[in-house]
């Protein structure tokens, strides 16, 4: 499997909007417009850095969420490394070959138009990391 790059850093909080803020003044990045992801249960802005990986903001929309366990479990913070793929069934299926476990079956409709999955933390050393196949420019 190849890596394109990392996406981004996601960060679990729980006000959106007052973050966006914060890391807006801290550091001068351009941001998207949120997005709702009904059927993920989340709120998301991208923060663009001019090089480099985004940050990603993620709050709950529900209680019933997995951010909002991650929120109630460990408050806000680092939740997710995004690494960028070329192909994310080709990459599953080889992650899947070497042992890997993920949360989902199949690849899931992600912010931007994205697909996404997310490979559980303990094959990966404690970490969730979410593979992203971006949507193909026109």
């Amino acid at each position: 499997m190849k890596v394109i790059r990392t996406d981004h850093i996601g960060l679990a909080v729980k006000d959106l909007e007052s973050r966006q803020a914060l890391w807006q003044r801290l550091f001068g990045l351009e941001a998207s417009p949120p997005e709702v992801l009904t059927e993920r249960g989340v709120r998301v802005v991208r923060l663009e850095p001019e090089g480099g990986a985004a940050v990603e903001l993620v709050s709950p929309l529900r209680e019933d969420s997995p951010v909002s366990s991650f929120l109630r479990d460990r408050g806000e913070g680092i939740h997710h490394l995004c690494l960028e793929v070329q192909d994310l069934e080709e990459a599953m299926a080889e992650l899947r070959a070497q042992g890997a476990e993920f949360l989902q079956e199949r690849p899931q409709p992600g912010a931007e138009g994205s697909l996404i999955a997310f490979i559980h933390p303990r094959s990966c050393g404690g970490v969730l990391v979410e593979l992203r196949q971006v949507r193909k420019k026109k």
